[in-house]
């Protein structure tokens, strides 16, 4: 199984790793090694270079890591040197930690569970139960955000055993559990004082690494599910 060296450093850049499987028909290798996030949780893949090779997606697939290139293929058995684009990594580091800043924010002072999300640079939705959500609402959360990254919550990722993991209180924030059932470790993502759920995405390491947090819309997506979409600014 690839590794997947995101999982325990966010911020390592580049890396080097053994071509482990090659599939000429997609023009994609797979690798014993990768700092490569494959995308999952709302969050998307990472785009980079191998060997100076541009790296256009990137997924995990069966017990590999994919990685899709637009250029000549290695050989499996070759040694790579991996490079990602750190520019759009950091933004969607970014990105995805103001979203657990917000789900902190609502599953705290609203009691309301997400119901779905998506994210891209800087930007993305989540959806939560709510009956209703006003202007003034939104424009509370929105300020209990920036709250929130101006406290300087530290940030901290750790892999426990599952039945550890399901001992901690609200876990799942989500109205689904989407952890696999036969998962023996669960990785969880704490907002230091604020947050703490299970999370395979790439995170910051202190909440004011995230920037000015925005909402830029809401919308009523059913009777009690509604969307909050945000934008994250320098």
């Amino acid at each position: 199984m690839t590794e997947l060296l995101a999982h325990t450093d966010a911020y390592l850049k580049d890396f080097h790793a053994t071509v482990v499987a090659v599939n000429a028909d997609e023009n994609a290798v797979a690798l014993d090694q990768t700092a490569f996030y494959p995308g999952g949780g709302g969050q998307p893949c990472d785009y980079g270079w191998l060997n100076d090779v541009s790296v256009n997606k990137v997924k995990r697939q069966g017990e590999h890591i994919w990685h899709w290139l637009d250029g000549d293929l290695p050989a499996e058995g070759d040694t790579v040197h991996g490079r990602l684009d750190w520019d759009r990594r950091h933004k969607l580091m970014r990105t995805h930690t103001a979203f657990h800043i917000l789900c902190g924010v609502v599953w705290r002072d609203y009691e309301a569970q997400v119901t779905g999300g998506n994210m891209d640079v800087l930007k993305g939705r989540m959806d939560f139960e709510f009956e209703t959500l006003r202007q003034e609402l939104v424009q509370e959360i929105e300020e209990k955000l920036n709250v929130e990254v101006e406290a300087a919550h530290d940030v901290h990722v750790k892999i426990l055993p599952r039945e550890e993991a399901f001992q901690i209180p609200d876990l799942i924030r989500t109205k689904i559990n989407l952890l696999p059932a036969g998962i023996t470790e669960v990785r969880t993502v704490e907002i230091e004082g604020l947050d703490l759920q299970a999370d395979g995405g790439t995170h910051v390491a202190n909440t004011r690494e995230v920037g000015k947090i925005k909402v830029v819309g809401y919308k009523s997506k059913g009777k009690i599910n509604k969307r909050i979409q945000l934008e994250i600014t320098d």
